[in-house]
């Protein structure tokens, strides 16, 4: 008779015979930590966690009949200048008055946020001692709030203890938080869905984040009415953001080739790898792109477009919130971070900005033509709900043919012409490289790994688009 260890042994071969082989799970992997046949310790398992989610027209308006139904008694309510006067923001303030919430207003929140403008608003949250937090805005907002909410509820920690490393120590979060609740304005982000909040690391000029599940909204209220404020840009940025997380979450290192297997579930990150059920979120939101993101740029009055468009959104959110995203985000960050004197239309801002969806989306043509040789089918299935005509593409077409799909999606929506339309030139590319390598919590989810001179070539391949 087998010795115990030989009978697991010969089980474990047995299921790994038998598990799928489809081409988006049919690499080779153990079903137990530890166990991987090459060797090296690869993850098994996957984790699901998204943010309660209400969606309807109007429905911000039973904000203040949450936090009474939570027992708040000190609201914090962020959002931005621009933001504080315009309706949406009165809607809240009328439920909190209506319900009786007794509430401050924070309206310094910084488009597309700093370590700098992080900390004036945790500084303002620690002198608050809210129980309760509203972010209303975009993905820097509720960003922002996320951090506050954070740092507040742990206010012995150094600001770099939470912040993703290399740049900080990416301690676990094993503080308990308050109530966030989440009014998302854009249809970009999916940040009341996540738990991840991203922002400009001045001193080193690149963009880094914290991410962690304790993080993420209690609860996200998604209101479409809130979308038609928005500007032609603005949609059209915050779509490519959703574009991306569906293609780059739906084209992720699968969760079970991700390294190392974490030895207790709370360190395993919130970004994990391709799975089967974050997959089914970027196809759907991806469709939803397809048919819907031109619409509510070109006609701002096209309530169903954009109503959709915040759905993706959330979709996509919930889609990159557990698988992750990889190559374009990785290389945005330098590109955000390193920008000169590029002021986006539509963005009432004081200071050089990319916005976070053009940065990414820049870069797409010349990452998924890179990548297509790990998953040719998942490449040349996303060109074909982007328009493409995939029934004579070979395999090894799937990168170009995605790659030209997207360039003619950005032309007709009058995307600038590559990075040298933005202010950056060939000069510029070993500083985006530099950029680039720390920000390895995404980087290294591509599914075919990257060298210093594969990011180089990416980004001079990027330089133009058309």
């Amino acid at each position: 008779m087998a010795a115990p260890r030989d009978r697991v042994a010969h089980l474990l071969r047995q299921l790994q015979r038998a598990a799928c082989q489809c081409p988006s799970h049919s690499h080779t992997y153990s079903q137990a930590p530890g166990l991987s046949p090459s060797g090296k310790t690869t993850d098994y398992a996957f984790e699901m966690a998204v943010s309660n989610i209400r969606y309807g027209a109007g429905v911000t308006k039973e904000v203040g009949m949450d936090l009474q139904n939570m027992g708040a008694k000190n609201v914090c309510l962020m959002t931005d200048k621009n933001l504080s006067q315009l309706p949406p923001v009165q809607t809240v303030m009328d439920s909190f008055v209506k319900n009786g919430i007794n509430f401050k207003v924070y309206d310094n929140v910084r488009v597309e946020p700093t370590d700098r403008s992080f900390m004036e608003a945790i500084e303002f949250a620690r002198r608050g001692a809210f129980d309760a937090y509203v972010a209303m805005g975009g993905g820097s907002t509720i960003d922002t709030c996320k951090a506050a909410n954070l740092y507040a509820s742990s206010p012995d920690s150094d600001f770099l203890d939470y912040v993703n490393a290399p740049i900080g120590k990416g301690k676990p979060v094993t503080v308990p938080l308050k109530p966030l609740i989440a009014v998302p304005t854009t249809s970009g982000t999916g940040s009341e869905t996540t738990g991840v909040a991203i922002f400009d690391y001045e001193r080193l000029k690149v963009k880094t984040g914290i991410a962690s599940r304790a993080i993420k909204p209690t609860l996200g209220l998604i209101d479409p009415l809130h979308t038609l404020y928005m500007p032609e840009r603005v949609i059209a940025n915050s779509g490519f953001d959703v574009l991306c997380h569906a293609l780059e979450s739906y084209t992720a290192l699968p969760y079970h080739m991700r390294s190392p297997c974490p030895a207790n579930p709370i360190t395993r990150p919130a970004y994990q790898g391709g799975n089967p059920i974050s997959d089914i979120w970027a196809v759907h939101a991806l469709r939803i792109v397809a048919k819907y993101l031109k619409r509510a740029v070109r006609n701002p009055d096209d309530l169903e477009a954009r109503s959709n468009m915040h759905l993706a959104s959330a979709f996509a959110g919930i889609g990159f919130g557990n698988a992750g995203v990889h190559l374009c985000h990785g290389m945005s960050y330098p590109i955000s971070g390193l920008v000169k004197t590029y002021k986006a239309k539509d963005y009432n801002v004081d200071h050089p900005l990319v916005p976070h969806g053009l940065s990414v989306v820049l870069t797409s043509p010349a990452v998924f033509t890179f990548t297509a040789q790990m998953s040719p089918e998942h490449h040349l299935e996303m060109a074909e709900i982007l328009g493409a005509d995939t029934r004579t593409a070979r395999i090894p077409d799937a990168g170009p043919v995605l790659a030209d799909t997207l360039r003619k999606f950005l032309f007709d929506l009058d995307v600038d012409d590559g990075l040298a339309a933005i202010g950056y030139s060939k000069a510029d590319i070993p500083a985006l490289v530099k950029g680039t390598l720390p920000q390895e919590r995404v980087t290294k989810l591509a599914p075919r790994p990257q060298s210093e001179e594969d990011l180089s070539a990416l980004f001079e391949a990027s330089m133009k688009l058309y």
